[in-house]
């Protein structure tokens, strides 16, 4: 669906008051247009009519004029620079940004979350940004499929089981 046909629904969807419907098509627009940043400004004011200010902070992030209480409340909710960089949803180079705040921002955020890593990062490395690093799994996650297939060994031997009891 193209920007502006989606925009136009998202406008019906607020008209019509079904702001999660209008905050779900923005939600993937900034996905698909990382770099736009009216998408961005859209949500935060839907974030707002939800009364969360850490959201509203986090889609405005990259604004220079933007409330500092909001951006303050996105900083705490995302403290850990990593899930920070993971929130702003960015694509591509730093420099694609629309001003230069907010390619000092990017700047900033991919430069803590590298930090916090001990390995340079970048907004296209989305292992290492959404931390699924083979190095990152948890040991249950790593175990998963080792349950999965014991749990599937021992059905087939209790079925199995069943059957010579049943010819018995």
């Amino acid at each position: 669906m193209a920007l502006n046909e989606t925009l136009a629904r998202v406008d019906a969807d607020l008209a019509a008051g079904r702001i999660p419907m209008a905050r779900q098509r923005l939600r993937g627009l900034v996905s698909s247009y990382p770099h736009y940043p009216g998408l961005r400004l859209r949500l935060a004011d839907i974030y707002r009519l939800y009364g969360d200010p850490a959201e509203a902070g986090r889609w405005t992030y990259l604004e220079d004029d933007r409330d500092s209480d909001e951006v303050a409340a996105f900083e705490e909710r995302y403290s850990d620079p990593v899930r920070r960089m993971r929130a702003l949803a960015w694509k591509g180079p730093e420099s694609e940004a629309h001003s230069l705040f907010a390619v000092q921002q990017l700047a900033a955020v991919r430069t803590a979350a590298s930090k916090a890593l001990g390995r340079s990062v970048d907004w296209d490395t989305l292992a290492e940004v959404r931390g699924d690093s083979p190095e990152k799994r948890s040991f249950l996650q790593a175990m998963a499929p080792v349950g999965c297939g014991l749990l599937v060994i021992a059905f087939f031997a209790l079925w199995v089981r069943g059957l010579l009891d049943l010819f018995d």
